[in-house]
């Protein structure tokens, strides 16, 4: 079994002090904290597999790791401090607020993974808050990132999910009207929690030595790759392109699967191109560019479905100013922003020729892809069972007729516009005459990348709610499910939102408190 370490405490300036007190840290980097002690601390979930991969040497029956207490005595937790732009904004200093460092481990692959407790208490950088989470909110942190990673798209993961035992008052809405509620606590993991932000602090700071030595750290740890290159003058913007390109191998994801995150701030950015910090997010259900499940989003909806990569690289200009200070290169920096543009238009293509089943990109490939929208939006037809209606549709060799729109439609079938599907079918169809592969091929290709199954935010509600009253019955089964989402599930897992969820809250719309 491997044992926790701490190398961050180690390499970076951190405050020893232990003190809660929420404040500015400007000569650190972190503030090592005791997270609080919750003597009715129960387990929920176990990521059994996970837990063997991490090769963790806590017991996996006991709920005080879980729950961040009656920890080893060489483990000292720690929080670190990070800046960033929240919804267009400088909000400077920010940092860990719910989240405390356990430190990180090698598993069995050999690479070292973070280890961080999300709900445990209050840090220096919680700002007036109280460092705790619901178990409504991680539930679904809990089982989206699961469901990300087993969906294919980069994403922290969780490895366990307890109830504290206590009660926690939260206003989901900001409507002034809080309550109580139960608290939870999540453990999650990634190779790094790394931040846009964390590197926006140290430039604001003017620390140029601290920014160098976190660059040079994260060159050496997460992209070794640049060291060995001899002909790389300068690695730091060898470390820029890399970001770019880990961002968008994100989002093409995120796209593939119709996630919407609602609260893209440079602070939930991760340098790694991670989906992280699990909020006020949303599978988008019916088409709709301007989706955004975040009330916090509105009217603006500056972070909705079909404006993340525009709004990513919007994060990574301000990622680019503070690499400034270690480059030297401003101008190198912009042609990096240009190849994010050209990078992530070539890979979205890629991406959506092979949700449709097609052997490549043609010229009209975008002016084609622009009428499926119209057609989409429009009809308000579901994203995710869309295609897999494609997919059968072709498989059965089915008429015209036969395709099932009013079962993947949220409109009254008397408003959808059936001969506008009917049109958008007959140039699919003549778009597929060009395909040099089979249609066994085709199909393949479209299973691979179209999921059954993917997390509904009215499926989390209800399963929050089954929790909260003791029931782990629905818990069970979407994490069963999750886990093989190319699979076809039961099925009353893959019919659209239920008309009766369209306005609830905390179910169609959320905060960034959920």
């Amino acid at each position: 079994m491997s044992q926790l370490s701490q190398p961050f405490i180690t390499k970076f300036p951190t405050d020893s002090s232990y003190i809660l007190t929420q404040r500015q840290t400007p000569e650190y980097m972190g503030a090592n904290v005791h997270p609080e002690i919750f003597p009715d601390a129960q387990n929920i979930w176990i990521n059994d597999s996970l837990w063997e991969f991490l090769q963790l040497e806590f017991p996996k029956d006991s709920p005080d790791f879980p729950a961040a207490q009656n920890l080893p005595k060489h483990i000292q937790p720690y929080a670190t401090a990070y800046a960033g732009h929240q919804f267009g904004n400088w909000a400077g200093q920010l940092g860990d607020g719910r989240a405390i460092y356990a430190g990180e481990i090698i598993a069995k692959d050999g690479e070292a993974y973070e280890l961080q407790w999300k709900g445990v208490g209050a840090t220096p950088y919680s700002r007036f808050a109280d460092g705790r989470a619901v178990l409504r909110s991680s539930i679904r942190e809990c089982l989206m990132s699961e469901a990300m990673f087993h969906l294919g798209v980069p994403t922290t993961r969780c490895l366990s999910l307890a109830l504290t035992g206590e009660n926690v008052l939260r206003d989901i809405m900001y409507d002034g009207h809080p309550a109580y509620e139960k608290g939870a606590a999540v453990v999650r993991v990634a190779p790094s929690f790394l931040r846009f932000g964390h590197f926006e602090l140290l430039a604001a700071r003017n620390q140029e030595s601290l920014l160098q030595k976190l660059a040079d750290d994260t060159i050496e740890r997460y992209f070794p790759e640049i060291t060995n290159r001899n002909s790389t003058n300068n690695p730091y913007l060898a470390l820029f392109k890399a970001i770019v390109e880990a961002s968008v191998e994100m989002l093409v994801g995120w796209y593939r699967v119709g996630f919407t995150h609602g609260v893209m701030n440079t602070d939930n950015c991760s340098i790694l191109g991670l989906t992280i910090d699990y909020g006020p997010y949303g599978m988008l259900e019916e088409y709709n560019l301007n989706y955004t499940p975040n009330t916090t989003d509105l009217p603006g909806r500056r972070y909705a479905f079909g404006r993340q990569a525009e709004m990513m690289q919007w994060n990574l200009l301000q990622l680019a100013n503070a690499f400034v200070l270690l480059t030297k290169e401003g101008q190198e920096l912009e042609k990096l922003l240009d190849y994010f543009g050209k990078l992530f238009w070539e890979r979205f293509d890629e991406m959506m020729v092979q949700k449709f089943g097609l052997d490549s990109v043609l010229s009209n490939d975008a002016e084609w892809v622009k009428n499926w929208q119209n057609m989409m939006s429009e009809n308000q037809l579901d994203f995710t069972l869309f295609f897999k209606a494609l997919e059968d549709w072709r498989e059965e060799n089915s008429s015209y007729e036969a395709f099932p729109v009013a079962s993947i439609s949220y409109l009254p079938e008397n408003l959808i516009n059936k001969n506008q599907i009917h049109d958008f079918l007959v140039s699919y169809m003549d778009r597929l005459n060009s395909n040099k592969i089979s249609l066994k091929e085709s199909l393949t290709m479209m299973r691979k990348n179209n999921p059954w199954f993917v997390l509904r935010n009215y499926q989390l509600f209800e399963c929050a709610k089954e929790l909260e009253a003791g029931s782990d019955a629905s818990f069970k089964e979407l994490m069963k499910a999750l886990e093989r989402p190319y699979d076809k599930p039961d099925p009353h897992l893959t019919l659209k939102r239920p008309a009766k969820y369209s306005d609830t809250p905390g179910c169609s719309m959320l905060s960034c408190s959920s």
